[in-house]
């Protein structure tokens, strides 16, 4: 650690101890703990974990084991928050240069390096040994394959070197579905992998809808998303193929019997309008305004997705 030399309140911190860097810049305990917590990606970490429960509550069938579920649920909050923390920190630079992201307690230096990846590494520690536990290998080997891809693959790699990151970093966004379907199931058998195949194309559309209204920040970061290495018009023909993708995968469900009616007639709505706005995409003008309608309702769609196939085995 470097000396401060005649400043008697330090604007930037990046010593070890959270406790002395919170007295040292006047912060409370609670803004340390807020700091820390916002490091988790709250948005990123709790959309994960409904998948996570989405899938268990497909594998259950209406027979939940409420203790392998508290289990499964914890350890991958756990994991995933390790995995968001770590980028957190490997993704500095590019967050520096982007408005989203600035305020970040890793690029303002609120909280240093070190203290994050120490809390990662807690984290991490602590949900992989629930799994290890009480769940099982299948469970295991998803959340670590999960974690590697997610902050080597994706954060380290992909991310900064291809335009097919986001096809990288959409296999562990899909993993957590895959890991609570196999913690009931114990097997990968066809609803395992039509699940996985859903999450992992509802991200496409998702994330290429941010690449294009957020095309300038990417292209300042010097991140190779689709929409800053092709056109614009090839990055909507991907969103648009994406997504009636996706709303194949999802419509397979049924065909194998794991979901019923009432989820075919959801789901197939759903899927019906976002193609349809995927579509409006090809002739629109506002690509920026068209884009975030467009991520919104890929919100609306995931949701809509965890809902029916938590419910879809016990109705109709």
């Amino acid at each position: 650690m470097t000396a401060i030399k005649h400043s008697p309140a330090p604007s930037r911190v990046d010593g070890t101890d959270g406790a002395l860097a919170a007295r040292a810049d006047g912060t409370s305990v609670r803004d340390t703990l807020t700091r820390y917590y916002s490091l988790t990606k709250p948005g990123v970490l709790y959309g994960n974990v409904l998948t996570a429960a989405a899938g268990f509550l497909l594998a259950s069938r209406g027979q939940v084991d409420p203790w392998l579920f508290a289990a499964l649920i914890l350890g991958t909050t756990l994991v995933i928050a390790s995995a968001c923390v770590l980028n957190n920190v490997l993704d500095r630079d590019i967050d520096s240069a982007m408005d989203r992201t600035r305020k970040r307690a890793t690029v303002t230096g609120s909280i240093g390096a070190r203290p994050a990846v120490v809390f990662s590494v807690v984290l991490g520690v602590a949900g992989m040994a629930m799994l290890v536990a009480w769940t099982n290998w299948l469970v295991v080997v998803v959340g670590l394959g999960g974690f590697v891809v997610y902050v080597v693959l994706y954060g380290m790699l992909s991310k900064r070197l291809s335009i097919h990151g986001t096809l990288v970093g959409s296999v562990s966004g899909a993993a957590p579905i895959l890991a609570g379907y196999v913690a009931v199931s114990g097997v990968v058998d066809a609803g395992a992998v039509l699940v996985f195949l859903a999450v992992f194309l509802w991200q496409m559309p998702e994330f290429y809808s941010i690449a294009v209204y957020r095309h300038e920040e990417y292209a300042r970061a010097g991140v190779p998303v689709i929409s800053v290495v092709r056109s614009m018009r090839n990055t909507k023909i991907q969103i648009l193929a994406y997504t009636v993708a996706f709303v194949a995968a999802t419509l397979l469900l049924p065909v194998f019997g794991y979901v019923g009616i009432v989820y075919t007639v959801v789901m197939g709505a759903v899927g019906a309008y976002w193609t349809w706005l995927g579509i409006i995409g090809l002739r629109t003008d506002d690509d920026d305004r068209w884009a975030r309608r467009m991520f919104r309702f890929s919100l609306v769609a995931v949701l809509a997705l965890c809902l029916m196939v938590s419910i879809g085995p016990i109705l109709p």
